[in-house]
């Protein structure tokens, strides 16, 4: 039989009464539904727990919870709002510290349950650790350049703020090369939550229905892809340049940049054509490729997303029309080598609490001077070279750009994508 200590009141030295509870000392070990009045000892060893708050509560209701074995931040308390806001939010509360105790009172509808005593111990906030981190008003924000750990130490009590936005965005591919114009290097894939979780920015398009991520009170592991590397061969060899490399966090894992197609053996019976990717690689000049291939973006797909197609190069010998593709891009595929050439545009997010754009493609590189090289696509993409004049660029470290295309007749080296960049952002006070 449980045994109960009941007070009917209590005073501090300057005479306040607060409220009070019978304390039921048979410690709870699985999930129940509390019951006004009551204090309860929750011992959370050996599995979470869930408690269930009364359906109909009445004003002045008081209920307390309290760690009976300090285990919370093993195994959770979970207080089950049952219909009811609590602090004014339409959240469960969770209770993740060593020897939390909070007393709760119903207010009314609006307000709900709110806490009027409570440990040390309890947090309204998620507190985590990793990467170089900033803030921006009332958020936290860690930026990952290269491997890390997203270290979640404590979780808020408040359900709803244990939700982090994210931007997980791929290396960018190495470029080809050719004596008619190398293909650009794809974007690195692009992956963005809405910013409704962790709000006052805007994210990009491509976040657009995309939830933020639940986080629990533990380590996760950063990886931020290197961008692929370009051909070092001579012409003609049949090589081939890289892919970017993957980048992820938690459940998100977007995809490297595919690398841009190069030249084959004289006449050109293989060669390397665009690789897929995140967002594709943009195809060499004269591939013999069928001319309607060229390296697919979103691969593997998933929705909405990471990025697009290159270009197809230009399929008819002369001067100045040969020239090659632009890498995709996250928002845009590259261009063909008969247009523009220039790379697919990436995507703009403040996330990072300034406008910066990520997932450019590179740009096709083109056989004559006077033509030009494309342009990279807005968000780290690199230019074609133009002619004999090798002022092909990489993709922009950290943005996930694609790298452009190099054109040459002997020897060359193509240019390398973009590494990637994963950025954290939530609600901290």
């Amino acid at each position: 039989m449980a045994s109960t200590i009941k007070v009917d009141n209590i005073q501090n030295q300057s005479g306040e009464t607060f409220n009070t509870v019978s304390w039921d000392t048979t410690a709870k070990t699985a999930d129940f539904t509390a019951v006004s009045g009551r204090g309860y000892f929750v011992n959370t060893t050996s599995t979470a727990v869930t408690a269930t708050l009364p359906a109909s509560p009445l004003a002045g209701d008081t209920i307390t919870f309290s760690d009976y074995t300090g285990t919370f931040q093993i195994n959770n308390l979970t207080i089950d709002r049952n219909g009811s806001n609590i602090r004014g939010s339409a959240s469960n509360f969770i209770l993740n510290k060593e020897n939390q105790t909070i007393t709760l009172v119903y207010v009314d509808a609006t307000e709900g349950w709110n806490i009027t005593q409570e440990s040390n111990n309890t947090t309204n906030f998620l507190e985590a650790t990793g990467g170089t981190e900033t803030t921006c008003g009332d958020y936290k924000i860690h930026t990952f350049t290269g491997p890390g750990t997203f270290c979640v130490s404590s979780l808020a009590v408040c359900s709803s703020n244990n939700i982090v936005d994210y931007l997980v965005v791929a290396g960018g591919g190495g470029s080809g090369i050719s004596s008619s114009g190398g293909g650009a290097g794809g974007a690195g894939g692009f992956r963005e939550s809405s910013g409704t979780a962790s709000g006052c920015y805007t994210a990009s398009p491509l976040g657009s229905g995309v939830s933020a991520l639940p986080v629990t009170a533990t380590g996760y592991p950063i990886v931020v892809g290197s961008g692929g590397t370009g051909i070092c061969a001579p012409v003609g060899s049949g090589g081939s340049s890289t892919s970017g490399s993957p980048s992820s966090f938690s459940t998100i894992i977007s995809a490297g940049g595919g690398f841009g197609g190069s030249e084959g053996p004289v006449p050109r019976p293989s060669g390397a054509a665009a690789s897929p990717g995140g967002s594709g690689g943009g195809e060499t000049s004269h591939s013999s490729a069928p001319p309607s291939v060229t390296g697919s973006g979103n691969t593997p797909p998933v929705s909405p997303p990471q990025g697009n197609p290159g270009g197809l190069g230009n399929t008819s010998p002369g001067v100045p029309t040969s020239a090659a593709g632009g890498g995709g891009g996250a928002t845009a595929a590259g261009n063909p080598g008969d247009g523009s050439k220039a790379g697919g545009a990436g995507a703009t997010t403040s996330i990072s609490g300034t406008p910066t754009a990520y997932g450019g493609g590179g740009g096709g590189g083109s056989r004559t001077c006077a033509e030009g090289g494309g342009a990279g696509g807005v968000g780290g993409g690199g230019k074609g070279a133009s002619g004999a004049l090798y002022d092909q660029e990489n993709g922009t470290a950290n943005t996930g750009g694609g790298a452009g295309g190099l054109r040459n007749i002997g020897f060359g080296v193509a240019g390398n994508g973009g590494s990637g960049i994963v950025i954290i952002r939530y609600k901290f006070q």
